[in-house]
This record gives C-alpha cells, sequence and structure tokens, in this order.
C-alpha cells in the first residue's frame, strides 16, 4: 500500500499538529514496516492546487490529509489520472466555534479550504467526539463518512521520563498551565483561580507555553495582583523529555479551555502521573474521563474551590492521578489508535 502524506507541519510544525503528525507516521512505519510511505513538503502554493497531481504520479493510492486539508486538484481527480482515495484529519473548527480569536480573511480561508476537504475526501478522521459533532453542524457532513480515531500521544508519555529536572523548576512544590497563551485556553481564569488560593499554602504556578497580547494582559494581571513571585513564566518548552519530567513534578496541571479538538495536555498530564483539573466543555471530559476534576471554565469560584482541594488533599491528588493514568493507558494507547487508521486506510481500498 502506497500512502501519500503532507507532511508541512510533520517537518515545521512542534505544537499539536506536528506531534500528530509526526506520532502517526512514525507508528505506521512501526507496526507496518511493509507500508510505502510518502512524505509531502510542498510550499504554500504547491500544497494546495498541485499536490494531488504529483501524488497520481506516483502511484499513491491513498492520500492522507493530517492537518484540516486536501489539495484541490486531488479533490477534483486530477485530470485523468487515477485519483487516489483521500483521507482529512480535522482537528478542531476553531474558527468557527472561537471566532474572535482569528481575522475575518483568515476565518473565510479556513472555511472554504477545511470544509471543502471535509465535504469531498472519502473520509473525515475526526480526534473526539466533540470535533466529529462539529464537522457534522458545520459542513453537513454525512456522520457515515467522519470516523472518530483519537490523537495519539508520543510514547514517551508511557514511560518513566529520562531528564529528572527542568532547569529553573526547583524542589519547591509547583502548579502547572500548558499551552499556547490565548484568549480560548484561559489562562486568565486559571490566574483568577489561583490568586483565590490560601497564600500559606499556594504553591508556585509555572505557565509553559507563549502568546502575543494575550500573555500580556496576564502578566499584567500577575503584576496587578502582588504574585509575581508566585508566577513564572517559563515560555515553550520544545523537547518532549523536559515536558514529560515537568507534569511528573507538578502537583496538579490546570487546563481550563474554553474550546479544545481534544486536549492533548490533559492525556499527557494523566499519563505522566499528573492530577488535572479541566472543563466541562467541547473534547476536554472525553480526554480526562473520570480520573480529573471538571469545572465550568467561567465560573471562578467553582475553579477556585476546585482548585484549593486539589492542593490540600493529597489522598485525592493520588487518586486523581491513578484513575487518570488507567483511562488514559485503556482510551488512549497508541498501537490500537494506528490500527485503528490502518483499518481505515485498508477499508477504503
Amino acid at each position: 500500500m502506497r500512502i501519500g502524506f503532507d507532511a508541512k507541519r510533520y517537518y515545521h510544525n512542534h505544537t499539536g499538529l506536528g506531534n500528530y503528525s509526526r506520532t502517526l507516521v512514525k507508528d505506521l512505519k512501526r507496526l507496518y514496516p511493509e507500508l510505502d510511505i510518502r512524505l509531502y513538503d510542498e510550499k504554500s502554493f504547491s500544497r494546495t492546487f498541485r499536490l494531488g497531481r504529483k501524488a497520481c504520479e506516483d502511484g499513491c493510492q491513498l492520500f492522507h490529509g493530517l492537518s484540516n486539508e486536501l489539495p484541490f486538484d486531488l479533490l477534483r481527480g486530477a485530470g485523468d489520472m487515477h485519483r487516489p482515495r483521500t483521507v482529512v484529519t480535522i482537528h478542531d473548527t476553531a474558527w468557527r466555534t472561537f471566532p474572535d480569536m482569528y481575522h475575518c480573511v483568515d476565518r473565510k480561508i479556513y472555511d472554504f479550504k477545511y470544509g471543502h476537504a471535509a465535504r469531498y475526501a472519502d473520509c473525515v478522521v475526526a480526534i473526539s467526539e466533540s470535533t466529529k459533532r462539529d464537522i457534522i453542524n458545520f459542513y453537513g457532513v454525512d456522520e457515515s463518512r467522519v470516523k472518530v480515531i483519537y490523537q495519539p500521544v508520543q510514547r514517551m508519555f508511557y514511560e518513566e521520563p529520562s531528564v529528572a529536572k527542568v532547569s529553573g523548576v526547583g524542589d519547591a512544590p509547583y502548579l502547572l498551565s500548558v499551552g499556547s497563551i490565548n484568549s480560548r485556553k484561559n489562562l486568565m481564569g486559571t490566574l483568577r483561580a489561583y490568586a483565590r488560593l490560601k497564600p500559606e499554602n499556594r504553591p508556585r504556578l509555572l505557565v509553559v507555553g507563549r502568546g502575543r497580547d494575550y500573555e500580556q494582559k496576564c502578566r499584567q494581571y500577575v503584576k496587578n495582583h502582588g504574585l509575581e513571585r508566585d508566577v513564572e513564566f517559563l515560555g515553550s518548552i520544545n523537547t518532549t523529555d523536559q515536558l514529560h519530567a515537568i507534569y511528573r513534578g507538578a502537583v496538579a496541571m490546570l487546563y481550563p479551555s474554553f474550546y479544545e479538538g481534544f486536549g492533548l495536555p490533559v492525556v499527557e498530564a494523566l499519563l505522566s502521573g499528573c492530577p488535572v483539573l479541566t472543563s466541562t466543555v467541547s473534547s476536554l471530559p472525553e480526554a480526562a474521563g473520570p480520573g480529573a476534576l471538571l469545572c465550568n471554565p467561567t465560573n471562578t469560584d467553582e475553579m477556585a474551590f476546585q482548585l484549593q482541594q486539589l492542593v490540600d488533599d493529597a489522598a485525592l491528588r493520588e487518586r486523581l492521578a491513578r484513575d487518570g493514568a488507567a483511562y488514559c493507558r485503556e482510551h488512549f494507547d497508541p498501537d490500537t489508535l494506528t490500527r485503528q487508521m490502518y483499518e481505515l486506510y485498508q477499508s477504503l481500498l
């Protein structure tokens, strides 16, 4: 079986989309070494309008758009050449569900490109049941054409961390926030809840990630509320072993996001034995399962109460860490998810 992959984010993205692409392709190679895999790293115009013909000329039987889109010429059939079967993975519909984060022109482009792929692909892979519902609702895709295959988690998170500490973290207890710093991730909600913790036993809060204007607003909130000695912005941590280690050392991770296609940091934290407080909305209950505390991300009182519980109750943290890891190992086993994708490919051919 010869499969072509749009590998732009495989090579150039170091967050969720890149991790998805690399983990899936590497696991396919490991479990199915007989596969003939072609990775296409094309410039923007060629990726959109010429890549389909290239995949046809290379004899690809199937083409998988790993990040929301497919080449237009492939969906039109690429002339009179044999057309590969097509799969597109849709990760979320944030430009629809959280439009304030996107420029109007970008929203129109995403709607056109991603909506076109969703409507014309032979199969759409959604990375959660929540994303599946969004694809059906926003783009009118028949439910029978949308298959949920959860996002695979990098294999390292199933193992003991290879790095004992992260430089600058130290030994003092800390809470953790991981993710891009933007309004959808709701770091401001985390900070408001954190500010209400009892000062006498309040761990530090470490913030992993970067942002722009929203990050500056969060930093200003920290300054205005006298939290500068308690809240530390670490920026990005680009090595998986360091991120794994920082999860392992945390008292808990706080992830009260307003919307996620899957919620990868929640699963990474739980697999690392880190208790999680996350949201009741979108895909986050799917990612967290029964091994996490869930809160309304708009309700600071509720979030602060649950956060105080996590800080005060070691037995609760231990139970959540144990149950969360067990849930994630059962539902997000990378070999199982890779086999599900391979079986989908076979069914299309």
